[in-house]
Formats: structure tokens, C-alpha cells, sequence
């Protein structure tokens, strides 16, 4: 089983310069100061309502990042929650230097690349691509709907042309765990004493939360990690903000523990991964550190070398039928 739902990004057209260096925590909310307590609690700084738009062939998303109100939080560069309908996709198109994560929350999305490899992922089925130095597929609903999360894992320099390499994990092989009215699918990290086998090239967290109502999570992070939620389903508090279906909400970069309470039923997700704090020259599906590794890349993906070998002329069968 191979490829993932990397959302569909026209190669001509986009083109954006990002210097995380530079980059500081610009989200303002009004921050609770009336509990200090011995822990070192995470304070939300902003709650983000994704706006639907569109995507690839006829796809609909809400970006969560890589929108004017979240261009990116280092190392995540970009993450849909996308709804695509027959005959819809995303139809053959390349990456290059960065991971992408695809985690289906309904339905089926078939997937193809330009090495012969092809297969299906089902509710609750992930994958973790390494693009590498270079991928060329295609994604395409394989019943009449399908949604899910697809996230963009931005590479270090010094692993941007690596090997594509990939990580499948159908539901059933995904690590869990259940305690007080919570249970997480642990996707890459650790929660509730259990640990996931995912192998991350750049460290990350991203867990899947199911929470009844009055239950009150208390999760361990990596202080100085950049962390966001975004809730699928039902409303929890942070200490006095609510976040709600549909809505995002960005941590600050300090404490070590994360009190999120369920207001009623919700499902959500929690992410962190530690900040890579290099430059970022991004152009469409392509995401380097320089200029001149962009022009590099271009003509790579052109004259079919360097990992793109046979990508021009390559055309899926799923895309067509």
C-alpha cells in the first residue's frame, strides 16, 4: 500500500519565501493568570476557524495551516481537514523535501505512484510519507466520499534529498490507550504510558483524542516544541477559551503539559514536533532552503533526473478512470 493524500499544490503560480528564523509567536488571546500551579501548563494563544476552499480537482479542505491567518508553525508547513467526492482528487503531481502525513477519517482514498507501487487507506489508516529528494503520485477516493487530516512535516536541510521512504499503519496496528473517559490513537509520540513505533525523521507528536464529556486530559509535552489542536468534533476548554468543531488552537512554545477538558463528546487532535528553525523557500509542492535549490529542483522535476527520473511521462491509472 503506498502514496497519501498530499494535497494537490499547482507547481506554477505559488511561491513563498519563510524565514523561521525570524519567526516569533504572534497570536494574541487574552491569557488567564488567576491559577499558577506547580506544573508548567501550556496557555492557548489563538483559536483559528478554518474557512473551506478549494483544492487539487474539485476537492474542498479547511486549512488549518498554511493559510493567511497560520502560514506555517515550524516544523508543520501545512494541515488540511479535506473532503473529496467522486469523480474529485488530486491527479498526478510531485514533492520534494518534506514528509507528508495522511490520516483518513472516512471513506476510502486510493493512491498510486510513479514506481509502480499503488493501494488503498481506510477510516483510520495512516501514512507517513518521507518525499525526499522526489515523489511523483496521484490520490484519488476509491468510494463516493472521503475525508480526513493531511499534514505537511518540513525535513532539515541535511535530509531534504533523502530516499522516499514510507510508513503504513492500517487502525488496528496504530498503538492505543484508555484511562478516566479518554481514549488516543497514538500516531507518532506517546500518551497514557504508551508509545508509538513511528519513526519520525523530525520529532513529533500527533495524537488522536475521543473524550466523554467532564473528562479532563492532562498531556506531557517537550517544552519549547511549537503545538496545535484542532477539534473534529464536540467543544473542550482550555482554561477559560473554548475551542469548538472545525477550530484550531495554537499553544505557546513553553510549559511541559497540556489540561484540555471535554464539554461534552469530542473528538480531537493534538500535534507538536520540535522546531528545525532553518529558512524555508517554498514553491508549490516543493519545499527547500534556498533560492537556488528551488531553480535546482524545477529543473530536475523538468528534465526528469536527481529522483524525478521518468516522472514527466508518467501517468496513473487511478487519475483516469
Amino acid at each position: 500500500m503506498f502514496g497519501t493524500l498530499c494535497l494537490y499544490c499547482c507547481i506554477i503560480g505559488y511561491y513563498e519565501y519563510i524565514d523561521t528564523l525570524s519567526m516569533q509567536s504572534c497570536y494574541s488571546i487574552t491569557q488567564n493568570n488567576q491559577l499558577k500551579m506547580s506544573r508548567d501548563i501550556r496557555k492557548l494563544l489563538r483559536v483559528i476557524t478554518p474557512n473551506r476552499q478549494g483544492e487539487g480537482d474539485g476537492a474542498e479542505v479547511r486549512r488549518i495551516i498554511g493559510s493567511r491567518e497560520l502560514r506555517n508553525l515550524d516544523p508543520f508547513l501545512m494541515m488540511d481537514h479535506f473532503e473529496v467526492h467522486k469523480p474529485h482528487g488530486f491527479p498526478d503531481h510531485p514533492h520534494r523535501g518534506f514528509e507528508t502525513v495522511t490520516y483518513m477519517i472516512e471513506g476510502i482514498c486510493k493512491h498510486e505512484d510513479f514506481k509502480g507501487h499503488s493501494g488503498e487507506i481506510g477510516p483510520g489508516d495512516t501514512q507517513w510519507m518521507t518525499a525526499g529528494r522526489g515523489i511523483m503520485h496521484a490520490e484519488m477516493p476509491g468510494t463516493d466520499r472521503m475525508t480526513g487530516l493531511q499534514l505537511w512535516v518540513n525535513l532539515k536541510a541535511s535530509d531534504k534529498m533523502c530516499e522516499p521512504a514510507y510508513q503504513e499503519k492500517t487502525n488496528d496496528l496504530l498503538a492505543k490507550a484508555s484511562k478516566n473517559g479518554i481514549d488516543v490513537t497514538i500516531i507518532a509520540g506517546q500518551s497514557l504510558g504508551v508509545k508509538s513505533e513511528t519513526v519520525t525523521r523530525t520529532p513529533t507528536m500527533y495524537l488522536d483524542f475521543k473524550m466523554q464529556q467532564g473528562a479532563v486530559l492532562e498531556q506531557n509535552v517537550e517544552s519549547g516544541w511549537n503545538a496545535y489542536m484542532y477539534v473534529l468534533s464536540g467543544r473542550v476548554k482550555v482554561e477559560n477559551t473554548e475551542v469548538r468543531a472545525n477550530q484550531a488552537g495554537v499553544f505557546d512554545k513553553n510549559g511541559t503539559v497540556f489540561v484540555i477538558s471535554a464539554l461534552e463528546a469530542t473528538r480531537f487532535v493534538l500535534l507538536a514536533g520540535r522546531p528545525i528553525g532553518e529558512k524555508i523557500v517554498q514553491y508549490g509542492p516543493f519545499v527547500m532552503n534556498e533560492d537556488h535549490e528551488i531553480n535546482q529542483t524545477m529543473r530536475d522535476y523538468s528534465m526528469g533526473v536527481n529522483g524525478f527520473e521518468g516522472a514527466r511521462n508518467w501517468r496513473s491509472r487511478i487519475a483516469s478512470e
